[in-house]
């Protein structure tokens, strides 16, 4: 019997992994996908330009919801999502990361009682502040297969008490970077236009609320990477949110090159010859690791402690810098959503 899968994703690192996913998916005989974008991330910058460079079809539902609270997003998407998922009866529902789209997806699966495969189970930042620790414990929770990407995914779904159908394949990102920076050193051109040389410069992303929600704080962000700057020239691809409260708040970027959001080659490419990396973002951690660049992460924890613990990683403020560096082989070989379908394929309905 072929297994229907409905894919869920809304977000700029959900169509990054979903590339991963679907390219085996499509290569797995036994599973067939439908892919539904919430819209959480929609416009051209952060959302249709990864699903052309990463070569996924467009999604058979596209719902653009987006904006407002946190919980008027999520409770849109719920409703929206329930009557899809009646009409598609899928064998499973597909969800990644931790996102309000990831959340809508697990409460409308598991109140339907449609079996539900979690990739990116078990990272934990330990900051309930965060909405995405949030979304990743509830999603965890109520989820019939947990895809984790590092033992200390695992390590934290047995705390929780969660042992049935944990899986450890490592981590989807690095399929999907492999395959990235081998596209963008034919396709990007983006370093020959900035005017950029290999090495010469440092690469930031700035969006998380707790950097950008209060004046206090992205002025710390800013002046830190001002500061940072004066050694070496900072590239700043601008999310929308942290461009609206620098407008909101009356901050400027003064001393960094400031450029739009870039799609995943060009951002595959400027990680690749950059010096360093500055970020509030968890998937970009792993990324500059990928790239095997030194990571300074902007915030009190990470998601990613073997980062750091490997020495490519460290957190702002933190006085702690190892001096050797090591490869992190949990992250697994290129292979983790083979080894997912895998799973899947062999699942008893």
């Amino acid at each position: 019997m072929i297994k229907k899968l409905v894919s869920i994703v809304g977000a700029r690192p959900q169509f990054v992994k979903a590339a991963a996913v679907s390219r085996a998916i499509a290569r797995m005989p036994g599973l067939t996908e439908v892919m539904l974008h919430t819209g959480q991330h929609f416009d051209e910058d952060m959302s249709d330009v990864f699903f052309r460079e990463l070569g996924i079809a467009p999604p058979h539902y596209q719902l653009n919801i987006n904006g407002g609270r946190h919980g008027e997003m999520t409770g849109r998407m719920l409703i929206e999502i329930e009557a899809i998922l009646v009409d598609e009866q899928p064998n499973i529902v597909l969800l990644y990361g931790d996102t309000n789209s990831t959340l809508a997806g697990a409460l409308a699966a598991s109140k339907l009682h449609l079996p539900i495969a979690h990739v990116e189970a078990g990272v934990r930042s330990f900051n309930r502040r965060m909405p995405e620790e949030i979304n990743r414990i509830l999603t965890d929770r109520v989820s019939t297969w947990l895809f984790c990407p590092t033992h200390a995914a695992l390590t934290n779904l047995a705390h929780e008490g969660i042992a049935s159908g944990v899986h450890h394949v490592g981590d989807v990102m690095y399929d999907a970077a492999l395959d990235a920076v081998r596209l963008a050193r034919v396709e990007s051109r983006i370093l020959r236009g900035l005017d950029l040389a290999p090495g010469g410069y440092s690469l930031a992303t700035v969006h998380r609320p707790d950097n950008t929600d209060t004046r206090e704080a992205l002025a710390r962000v800013l002046a830190y990477l001002q500061n940072a700057a004066r050694e070496r020239p900072i590239v700043l691809p601008l999310h929308p949110r942290t461009r609206a409260a620098a407008k909101r708040l009356g901050l400027t970027f003064d001393g960094l090159m400031v450029i739009p959001p870039v799609g995943y080659l060009d951002m595959a490419q400027l990680l690749e010859n950059c010096a360093t990396v500055f970020t509030d973002s968890g998937g970009v951690q792993k990324e500059a690791y990928f790239h095997r660049k030194p990571c300074i992460t902007m915030r009190k924890e990470t998601e990613w402690v073997e980062t750091v613990d490997a020495g490519w990683n460290r957190l702002w403020g933190s006085d702690a810098s190892s001096t050797t560096r090591r490869d992190i082989p949990e992250y697994g070989h290129g292979d983790a959503a083979d080894r997912i379908c895998a799973v899947l394929v062999g699942a008893s309905d």
